[in-house]
């Protein structure tokens, strides 16, 4: 059994159109998408367009649900009125309505953030204002209850993958297309990183599983031209200045 993870694609049609060039090398028996599909000042609806062809099992991330529900601030961020603008009624609709998790097959499990929250990490936490991997004893408190043998997360951007207590392996495949410094995130503030477009594959042979973190490069400077035209040069910074 070969699985594709892909995460966070916000948008980003040229790093998606990436991943599948690469995704139909590797050929993998399944593919799942971890949420938050559309929201940026790049190409949301044609993304989403081309998700619709591939018919991926799909999670609802944070920003997929802002693409209905109100945000937990007092404005609107940009990349979210862009989006919603972008998309039809039906699409936002349909986006915001995708399940909070997925049971993909027996013992694994597919959801966006953590199993209560689509907005908070499950392998990360803040420190000093910056992402740290968090401790065996927090991950473990994140996945009371939780009993699969894979859990599969986005949300943060960071590709990074740990085992919880029991063997359970918790695996983030990073962001198909957004560097964490692209929106909202002051550039000196944030890890220093790249842009390239990550997903990851797991093997199971038996009941162990080997994991493949990839990270493709594609045409970076096209991605900020989008966001430039489309008003957003603080956006596009993320993805000229090697932050991700």
């Amino acid at each position: 059994m070969r699985l594709a993870i892909l995460s966070d694609i916000h948008g980003n049609l040229l790093a998606l159109e990436a991943v599948l060039a690469d995704l139909a090398a590797r050929a993998p028996d399944a593919v799942v998408n971890l949420g938050d599909c559309a929201t940026s000042p790049l190409w949301p609806r044609e993304t989403v367009e081309l998700l619709d062809t591939l018919g991926w099992p799909t999670v609802r991330g944070n920003h997929d649900r802002w693409l209905v529900e109100a945000p937990p601030r007092d404005s609107l961020p940009r990349s979210v009125s862009f989006t919603r603008a972008s998309l039809t009624h039906e699409q936002r609709a349909r986006y915001a309505s995708l399940p909070a998790s997925l049971e993909l097959a027996p013992g694994t499990l597919a959801l966006h953030g953590r199993p209560s929250s689509d907005s908070e990490y499950l392998l990360e936490e803040k420190v000093d204002g910056r992402l740290a991997n968090s401790t065996l004893r927090t991950l473990d408190q994140r996945l009371a209850g939780v009993a699969h043998d894979v859990v599969l997360c986005g949300h943060s951007h960071q590709q990074h993958f740990a085992y919880a207590t029991g063997g359970r392996l918790v695996l983030n495949p990073g962001s198909v297309g957004c560097p964490r410094s692209a929106d909202d995130e002051p550039l000196d503030t944030v890890e220093a990183g790249s842009p390239h477009a990550r997903y990851a594959v797991i093997t199971q042979r038996g009941a162990r599983w080997s994991v493949e973190m990839i990270a493709l490069d594609y045409a970076f400077s096209e991605v900020a031209g989008q966001a430039t035209r489309n008003g957003r040069a603080d956006w596009a910074t993320g993805f000229l200045h090697g932050a991700g």
